[in-house]
């Protein structure tokens, strides 16, 4: 069976993108890299994909917020043909600038489903740019198809607005209560985010988006802790997890 393909956006200041390419490839998808203005230009380009990924970086140079530009774009111009995506059970990550996007674009959390802006990144409490490596830790309950399983690691972060906030206390309840949370900083939080969040779900589990950046920790070689032994593994088993998941369902279907 030919692999499941993985549209990974680029363009417009983004520099994750063959990088978070390079992951899907070595999870077994297929890679696919296209300009966002083509992708807006022709939306038809989601049909027979598996994933839509925004990788990270600083689009549009984060000049009037982290993703802003990116998002409304995105927004205004396909975000009917992008919830048609999901809804044909179609997968969706972001990370970093890419989760930045997903939250200003109203995919996430989408807790009634409406697109409203319910949550939000902002500048780390530090008040200053953040590249280190954190614990994180994943929460089983979560309906996420893309943690499932995995155990606590380190992980690298890379960002200046990773705050994550909720508009109100009742958006926050709703979800711890739904489960919403993926993944959580584990012991230190880096950046200030309510609750220790690094990374939350939609309802289906499909549609992810993170701060910290698993496509950058998929060779042992990179890991701080190389010589001392990795503990909780590395981020390529996320995108495994995906591919498994998203080719079974295909298969199912098929």
């Amino acid at each position: 069976m030919a692999s499941v393909r993985a549209l990974i956006v680029s363009g417009y200041g983004i520099n994750a993108d063959e990088e978070l390419g390079h992951a899907f490839t070595m999870a077994g998808a297929q890679a696919q890299l296209v300009h966002a203005a083509d992708l807006i230009a022709k939306p038809g380009l989601l049909a027979g994909a598996g994933f839509l990924a925004f990788p990270g970086g600083f689009s549009f140079g984060d000049h009037l917020g982290s993703a802003l530009v990116l998002a409304n774009m995105f927004r205004s111009s396909m975000e009917k043909d992008i919830r048609s995506f999901i809804a044909d059970g179609g997968m969706v990550i972001g990370i970093c600038n890419g989760f930045q996007v997903l939250v200003k674009m109203g995919l996430l959390p989408d807790l009634d489903g409406q697109g409203k802006a319910e949550a939000s990144l902002v500048h780390n409490d530090c008040g200053h740019y953040l590249d280190e490596w954190v614990d994180v830790r994943f929460e089983h309950d979560s309906p996420c198809v893309w943690t499932k399983g995995l155990s606590p690691r380190l992980l690298p972060i890379r960002h200046g607005e990773g705050k994550f906030v909720c508009t109100n206390a009742d958006t926050l309840k709703r979800l711890e209560k739904e489960h919403r949370v993926a993944l959580r900083y584990d012991g230190r939080n880096p950046n200030g985010s309510v609750n220790d969040i690094a990374g939350i779900c939609d309802a289906t589990g499909r549609v992810f988006g993170l701060m910290p950046h698993p496509e950058a920790s998929i060779h042992p070689e990179a890991h701080p802790y190389r010589r001392r032994g990795i503990r909780g593994g590395l981020g390529l088993d996320l995108f495994q997890n995906a591919v498994a998941w998203r080719s079974k369902a295909v298969s199912s279907t098929s």
